[in-house]
């Protein structure tokens, strides 16, 4: 797009990965291409998938020219790949949208106008409004984002999806590490340490849970408790943490009381299957 006779990308760039999602990505692609905001160009980046993902959306971006595709030459992974599309974003911010979940026509305007009222904002999570006093936009500091987070607020348990980014910032604090699964969790802590986050209204997007075919549902997902647990004692650990001493302290205390009650539990449940009547 032009401005003052200087051409300058959009606004927005919506960000897809995919992978073997032919039976739901035409539909995602529609919801973002039935925005009501249009100043935007929909990344998509394929991961080698084996099935018609791609050939789907070669139709879609052969009728409309926002739409980008770009096929890796191997298999990365989720937050790799998530990274990969950011790479080619020309936007101003970054918004992703899962392949196979749908975001409402009203969100990008939602998104970005909110995100526009405080330039010093580095990225928008979507909150949960039952904790909230005051109505949304709201912008606040690292320290309140933790204290918020850890006082029942869960800021950082929101998927990709939840978030618009500033790329700026998203390169500045060097993306996604790459970790399966948990990249999402740990990028949150990572960017809140350095950047304002507003506060954007929670029903911006529609999270398809329910197709069988998420990574939640796999033996993998069992190991996120105690990834998560990692990635809170690592950002807790950081010299950037913007948590005061006495506050981390509470916070480990808190934790190891919770991983003991958690062995406990564990240990009691093993006894109770062993000690279980059998069924004759």
């Amino acid at each position: 797009m032009a401005e003052n006779g200087i051409m300058r990308g959009p606004m927005v760039s919506v960000l897809m990965t995919a992978y073997n999602r032919e039976k739901l990505i035409g539909e995602a692609i529609e919801s973002v291409l039935a925005s009501n905001f249009t100043d935007f160009e929909l990344i998509i980046t394929d991961d080698c998938s084996g099935d018609n993902t791609v050939a789907i959306v070669r139709s879609y971006a052969d009728k409309d020219s926002r739409i980008k595709l770009f096929v890796n030459e191997k298999n990365l992974g989720d937050y790799p790949n998530r990274n990969r599309a950011a790479e080619h974003a020309t936007g101003k911010y970054i918004k992703y949208l899962d392949s196979d979940d749908l975001i409402y026509y009203y969100a990008l305007d939602v998104m970005v106008n909110y995100m526009e009222r405080f330039p010093d904002a580095g990225f928008g999570l979507s909150s949960s409004y039952l904790l909230d006093i005051l109505p949304f936009p709201m912008c606040i500091p690292p320290e309140q984002i933790y204290r918020e987070h850890f006082n029942g607020f869960g800021h950082f348990d929101r998927s990709p999806g939840s978030a618009i980014i500033r790329l700026d910032a998203f390169r500045k604090v060097g993306g996604f590490s790459g970790k399966r699964m948990i990249g999402d969790f740990e990028f949150w802590f990572k960017i809140a340490r350095y950047y304002k986050m507003v506060k954007l209204p929670w029903d911006l997007y529609w999270y398809r849970w329910n197709h069988g075919e998420q990574e939640t549902g796999t033996a993998y997902a069992r190991e996120y408790p105690a990834m998560q647990q990692q990635v809170i004692i690592e950002a807790l650990q950081s010299p950037d943490c913007p948590l005061s001493a006495e506050e981390i302290a509470g916070l480990r205390k808190t934790m190891g009381r919770q991983k003991r009650r958690h062995r406990i539990s564990t240990f009691v449940s093993g006894i109770r299957r062993m000690i279980r009547p059998k069924n004759n």
